[in-house]
């Protein structure tokens, strides 16, 4: 195992006694956006547990506001302070342009088995998107997709023209507020920490989230009307500070891809279902909920609106978003091909 801190005197003195062979264990610190028992902690729990039983290193995890918001936790990733973070390109976009990619709206399938197929056995997400967040730093071990994304409001929407003068929180992604000013929108960029109350208040009008979410964190008692748009999923990676992953023996390496593996695996099967159960919870719990759910008609309005979104991406990219749009475009034809 790697040892990160000089020997003493006396540390040497036993290992030239007969504990030569004895293993290293180190702590590593992991931070993701949520609460426990929600999806990106489901993801971490299996991964401290994989760790754990696999070695003797062990992991502490850290949730939502115990490190600060997510662009303090990427911070604390690059500057090594932490050795593995979860976050959603939601916020890495204005680190890694293409990584917003996820946030043109239509691009990504709406049911569930097609977007897990796409997920692994895509080449962009496989095998170009480790090489960008690589040149910033970051050893990408996964990327998963946690819920199709949900509108709420303060009012049911069924048309571009009901998003007018409606504040739409988004977050701090120059893309995802293309996506709502292409809709009709105010983008208004939130920390996540100040959502429930600005829908409270009156500061925002809505946001999006998947289902999941929008239950463990109450969103829908202040924002109780869900449009179910179709428009994307909410992805998120996990991954490395990369000078830390490329410092560690080999062993320990493929451990850290076994153990990300095997959470993956996890998360994935933790998924299945929990849209459709949050959904019911939010119901019993909600009298006053609505629930719109955009007939094809209604989301060919919203879909037109799309290509603007997609040349919006390109212009933020170049050429490393154009390749990366053209692979994942080819992804996508090939799943559903199949």
């Amino acid at each position: 195992m790697k040892v990160q801190k000089l020997l003493t005197t006396a540390s040497v003195g036993a290992l030239v006694l007969g504990m030569s062979t004895a293993a290293y264990s180190d702590n590593w610190r992991y931070a993701h956006e949520e609460y426990e028992g929600d999806v990106q902690d489901v993801f971490a729990v299996a991964f401290k547990e994989y760790v754990e039983e696999n070695s003797d290193h062990t992991v502490q995890v850290y949730r939502f506001g115990e490190l600060g918001e997510s662009d303090d936790l990427m911070e604390q990733t690059q500057s090594g302070i932490l050795q593995f973070v979860n976050q959603s390109p939601g916020f890495t976009g204005a680190l890694i342009p293409a990584a917003q990619i996820f946030f043109i709206p239509y691009l990504m399938p709406t049911d569930t088995e097609t977007v897990l197929e796409f997920f692994e056995e895509s080449k962009a997400i496989n095998e170009m998107f480790p090489e960008l967040y690589a040149e910033h730093g970051l050893e990408l071990l996964q990327m998963y997709p946690e819920g199709e994304m949900v509108v709420t409001a303060d009012e049911p929407i069924t048309a571009p023209s009901g998003f007018d003068n409606k504040k739409i929180r988004v977050m701090t992604n120059p893309l995802l507020a293309e996506t709502y000013n292409a809709f009709g929108a105010t983008p208004t960029p939130l920390p996540w920490g100040e959502v429930y109350g600005g829908l409270q208040t009156g500061i925002i009008d809505g946001q999006e989230n998947p289902l999941f979410w929008i239950q463990t964190g109450g969103l829908y008692e202040v924002s109780p009307h869900l449009i179910f748009t179709g428009h994307g999923w909410f992805t998120t990676a996990m991954m490395a500070n990369k000078d830390f992953f490329d410092g560690l023996p080999e062993e320990d390496q493929q451990l850290i891809r076994d153990a990300s593996e095997a959470a993956y695996d996890h998360t994935i099967e933790h998924i299945q279902g929990l849209a459709e159960e949050s959904l019911e919870k939010i119901k019993e719990d909600c009298s006053e909920c609505t629930f719109t759910r955009l007939t094809e008609e209604q989301i060919q309005a919203f879909r037109e609106r799309a290509p603007q979104v997609e040349e919006a991406f390109l212009e933020m990219t170049g050429e490393d978003g154009a390749a990366l749009l053209e692979q994942f475009k080819a992804d996508l034809e090939a799943v559903n091909e199949e």
